[in-house]
């Protein structure tokens, strides 16, 4: 009988220790699993952090962002009163900052001069830019009824600090047979500026004004050695 409960409780021992090792494995499994689970969601943190970053508004007036008045073309004055009647709007042009807001009901746009024009937007921080969202409205709620008035051909400049020296960064086509809101990938470039120029070289036929509803920038923070 002795023998028989030393064999039962060698048995009992071996199963055991069989059972400790299959716990020991599972919780070195579990604890592989929940370090991958970390490093996972930190790599979402982070490229969700870039994505915003990236696509962060740095042309947003709440932020800081303000226009350079000097370096701007002149605003629309509307002088035939007819006109001004229909394009109720116009009564008192919206100034140019208009594009830096998000307000971008009907009407609610800055008329730049003829079909030709450029605005320059002082930004908040030097920033590295990679991206610039233009938009205008749908013809089915413009109050002209047309969108001929929207910008067509641009180019967009990057500005060094100084004024002076600029950098081209793109030059893209703004196409109202598409989304109202259009965004345009930059030239990569590793410098980082503290204006930005949009050019408007077209619209899409008024001969009077162009109007821009609003513009986007987007772009990550400089580093100290990138600043200019």
């Amino acid at each position: 009988m002795l023998r028989n409960l030393h064999t039962l409780l060698t048995e009992q021992t071996q199963t055991l220790q069989l059972l400790l090792e299959e716990v020991a494995q599972l919780v070195a499994e579990i604890s592989s699993l929940k370090k991958e689970r970390q490093e996972v969601n930190q790599a979402a943190l982070e490229l969700a952090s870039e994505i915003y970053m990236g696509r962060s508004d740095w042309a947003l007036k709440s932020s800081g962002a303000t226009i350079d008045m000097q370096r701007t073309s002149k605003t629309y004055a509307c002088k035939e009163n007819w006109v001004c009647r229909v394009l109720w709007f116009f009564h008192t042009p919206n100034p140019p900052d208009t594009i830096l807001e998000p307000d971008i009901s009907p009407g609610n746009c800055w008329p730049l001069q003829g079909q030709q024009g450029q605005v320059v937007i002082r930004l908040p921080a030097a920033a590295r830019l990679t991206a610039v969202s233009v938009q205008h409205i749908y013809k089915e709620v413009s109050p002209s009824g047309t969108v001929t008035s929207a910008p067509r051909d641009i180019a967009v400049f990057g500005v060094h600090a100084d004024r002076e020296e600029e950098t081209l960064l793109g030059m893209f086509t703004y196409n109202v047979a598409k989304e109202a809101l259009q965004t345009f990938l930059l030239k990569n470039t590793q410098r980082a500026f503290s204006h930005i120029k949009l050019t408007v070289k077209s619209n899409w036929g008024n001969p009077a004004y162009t109007c821009i509803y609003r513009v986007q920038v987007h772009g990550k923070m400089a580093e100290p050695e990138n600043l200019n």
